[in-house]
């Protein structure tokens, strides 16, 4: 495991375009699916890392808290899937299945939607407004599977709640921590210099 933090796009960023399959409907997963929406969650996550364990139950309440909102959610699993089986689409579909997630789960198989959203780590957050400009990037709460700190979601839950409400969301915005993203060898991103 190698602990990695956010990269922190620039806020404002336009939130980039994807076609995803969501792994229990195999329906494609787009942007558009959410046009909607007054607001957007794109949640960078997969199942071994123990960051990701550590605040899955979060991400349940997340999911059913918001569903009658004006919130989109998608959560996105990036990882090398040959090297990390957990992290592969059937892996993923029982996962979401047994935690009830009732919003969509879909695998980057080519790892290019994490390139775009500069993704790092997981689990990695992105909010963004209406206009599907870059609001909020950073991590769900304080807590971390060893601080012995609570998971409320406070972080992130804020920065949704603002947008949900046409409020400003705080610039004051920590970075995720997790495992890093299990990159394809040779496409590992430019970002990581």
């Amino acid at each position: 495991m190698v602990l990695t933090a956010s990269t922190m796009l620039a806020l404002g960023t336009k939130a980039p375009d994807f076609y995803l399959p969501e792994v229990i409907s195999g329906k494609t997963i787009s942007l558009s699916t959410f046009a909607d929406q007054k607001a957007l969650l794109v949640m960078f996550i997969c199942r071994h890392c123990p960051f990701v364990k550590h605040i899955q139950e979060e991400l349940t309440k997340l999911g059913q808290d918001y569903f009658t909102s004006d919130l989109g959610i998608v959560a996105i699993s990036a990882n090398d899937a040959q090297k990390y089986p957990d992290d592969a689409p059937d892996s993923l579909k029982e996962l979401a299945t047994t935690l009830g997630w009732q919003f969509p789960l879909c695998y980057d198989e080519t790892q290019a939607t994490a390139k775009a959203y500069t993704a790092a780590c997981t689990p990695d957050f992105f909010v963004f407004d209406g206009d599907r400009q870059l609001v909020y990037r950073g991590q769900l709460d304080d807590s971390r599977p060893s601080n012995g700190k609570p998971v409320t979601g406070a972080d992130l839950r804020a920065a949704i709640d603002a947008v949900l409400a046409g409020k400003p969301v705080t610039t004051e915005q920590k970075p995720s921590i997790g495992c890093n993203i299990k990159w394809k060898s040779g496409n590992e991103p430019s970002y990581f210099g």
